[in-house]
């Protein structure tokens, strides 16, 4: 067998994690440098500093940089999720005793379907943005942000059953999905009270608030998908071409 074409998963996971992170801050630097007023305006009209990732993101040109980038990391996502779901069936024989979890398998397709929702919802809330039609991005930007926290609480607990002897890497990578649930479920919170503050009672600086948590739920988010960096440390992406023995090349000719 030849090997055409191989990449580590290390540098697909931080690739993956890169296009996004760097289209977010040229999104942000250039909006806030020249487009403060697009980025700021609000429906109450009061005082804000931070914009939200769908104000820098919703406007031109930065619309096109976030889209692209967004576009071109959802097939290392999806090559991602498939990866996982094979890694934690392949594990699932660790559990003991057998019947201690009997609904393993579904919970492990589970957990894949609902990384194929949170990655379409990403896209859908990066194509339909707030200014086209702010009802079906405030819908799908509810479905991402629910399908990001289930799946991040159910990969923690099936990371956790499948693993009943970890490594320092292994705990490594369990603390830092954990912390990160945890960050993103706070930050939830709040994100959700400061945009009932923004949105009922019009309070000054409460849509900066709302941004803050976004941002923070955001790079919680990335940070834990980026964690494949040490759940995958050695293993590659190949891409081969299976060659004929000399024999069978020759009988061919």
């Amino acid at each position: 067998t030849l090997v055409r074409f191989q990449l580590s998963l290390r540098k697909l996971s931080l690739l993956t994690v890169l296009l996004p992170l760097v289209a977010l801050v040229v999104c942000f630097v250039s909006a806030y440098t020249f487009q403060q007023n697009e980025i700021h305006e609000t429906h109450c009209k009061v005082y804000n500093v931070i914009p939200s990732i769908s104000a820098i993101t919703g406007i031109s040109p930065e619309r096109y940089i976030w889209r692209i980038s967004i576009a071109l990391h959802v097939g290392p996502r999806i090559l991602i999720a498939s990866l996982y779901y094979y890694y934690y069936l392949s594990l699932a024989h660790n559990v003991f005793p057998a019947n201690k979890f009997p609904d393993l398998p579904q919970l492990i397709s589970f957990l894949y379907w609902l990384n194929i929702i949170e990655i379409s919802a990403l896209m859908g809330v990066t194509y339909i943005s707030n200014q086209d039609n702010y009802p079906i991005h405030e819908k799908i930007f509810i479905t991402f942000m629910v399908s990001s926290l289930v799946y991040m609480l159910i990969s923690i607990i099936v990371y956790h059953w499948t693993h009943p002897t970890m490594s320092s890497v292994q705990k490594l990578s369990y603390r830092i999905k954990a912390t990160l649930f945890i960050t993103s479920l706070i930050c939830t919170v709040g994100l959700i009270i400061f945009f009932m503050k923004h949105r009922l009672y019009c309070h000054d600086l409460a849509f900066s608030w709302f941004a803050l948590c976004e941002y923070i739920i955001a790079s919680a988010n990335m940070g834990f998908h980026v964690t494949v960096f040490l759940d995958f440390p050695d293993n590659y992406l190949l891409i081969m071409k299976k060659t004929l023995p000399v024999d069978a090349a020759a009988k061919n000719d």
